[in-house]
């Protein structure tokens, strides 16, 4: 008799997974922008006449890196939102993590950007992975940041199916994207900024930023010389916000990264370029971690552009800088065990 029952809601219980899986929705792609040109090959066309040493850092993938690709992270309907990790080729467990977000002004770009240093940090023993996120003229803020956060919970969930560190993973990105990785950073300990908590008992925050030249602080007015100038249109953020800084005043708050420096949040990293704009807020950040005793670096690259990361000769020292300070910040087991024997 209890056979015949575990058969049944065993068959039951298949039965209804059947259904599921026949009655998911599929993906679908979204529709090409056409006004989306925020990508190496536009950028170095800008920066070449000014800087003719660039090149467009390689994107190939070489022997020893392994791509898992257009692995899809998040779901609304039909929109799926995917992401791509590159590998050390050679097996091998507990590797730290970072995931990538691309910029664009917050609405455009992609997740292309990254490749070059994914591939370079994957051959520095790390696990790479890019995102793909709902940009401005899909959804405004702050999807953004819950995409993010919800590819971090999506890689440790998934970290034992790839070798993965679930305790050793952190975010960069880059413009845009840099505020973004920051933001979702910072607030790992608040779940207004993560809708995918309430539904789940894995954590979505991570254990360090880096943050290439993006912006700390919307409010200051040094920001909003260039995103609130009341004699233009309306301008990037404004328009990620939906409304000027005396429209959305509490959402420009809302996105600074400074707000919500505390004694437990994550280390950053600071890489920045020679444009001051993109540096707002940072030094004043860098202060009241200090004051907590947060583990921060500020790292710049003389004479450069924004989006000096996609380049060589630029790229290496922006990944030779990530890798030290990751390593030291997200150190292995080993390192750590070692660590305390030495003291």
């Amino acid at each position: 008799m209890m056979r015949a029952v575990r058969y049944l809601f065993t068959a039951a219980c298949a039965a209804l997974l059947a259904h599921a899986v026949v009655h998911a929705e599929e993906c679908v792609e979204p529709t090409t922008d056409p006004t989306n040109t925020y990508d190496a090959q536009h950028t170095y066309d800008k920066l070449a006449p000014k800087y003719p040493q660039i090149r467009i850092a390689s994107a190939a993938v070489p022997a020893d890196v392994r791509l898992v690709a257009d692995q899809t992270y998040a779901q609304y309907g039909t929109r799926c939102l995917k992401l791509d990790m590159y590998l050390p080729a050679s097996a091998q467990q507990d590797l730290p993590v970072v995931v990538f977000v691309h910029g664009g002004g917050w609405r455009s770009g992609f997740r292309s950007e990254f490749v070059p240093m994914a591939l370079r940090l994957a051959r520095n023993g790390y696990a790479s992975v890019t995102i793909s996120y709902r940009l401005a003229g899909e959804a405004m803020y702050p999807a953004a940041v819950h995409d993010v956060r919800a590819a971090v919970r999506w890689v440790r969930e998934h970290a034992g199916d790839y070798g993965l560190d679930p305790r050793r993973i952190a975010l960069a990105g880059g413009s845009a994207g840099g505020q973004i990785a920051s933001l979702a950073g910072v607030t790992g300990h608040l779940n207004q900024f993560d809708p995918g908590a309430a539904g789940s008992d894995v954590s979505s925050a991570v254990q360090a930023v880096v943050n290439i030249d993006g912006l700390s602080d919307f409010t200051s007015e040094a920001a909003r010389v260039n995103e609130d100038d009341p004699k233009k249109s309306i301008s990037a953020a404004g328009y990620w916000f939906g409304g000027r800084y005396a429209e959305k005043t509490a959402l420009w708050r809302e996105a600074s990264p400074i707000q919500y420096v505390n004694s437990s949040m994550p280390p950053i990293l600071f890489i920045g370029s020679a444009q001051p704009r993109f540096a707002v807020g940072r030094d004043e950040m860098v202060e009241k971690m200090t004051q907590l005793r947060v583990p921060s670096k500020v790292v710049l690259l003389p004479d450069t552009p924004h989006s000096f990361w996609m380049f060589d000769p630029w790229l290496q020292p922006t990944v030779d800088v990530t890798v030290a300070f990751l390593n030291a910040q997200m150190p292995s087991r080993q390192a750590k065990r070692f660590s305390r024997k030495v003291e």
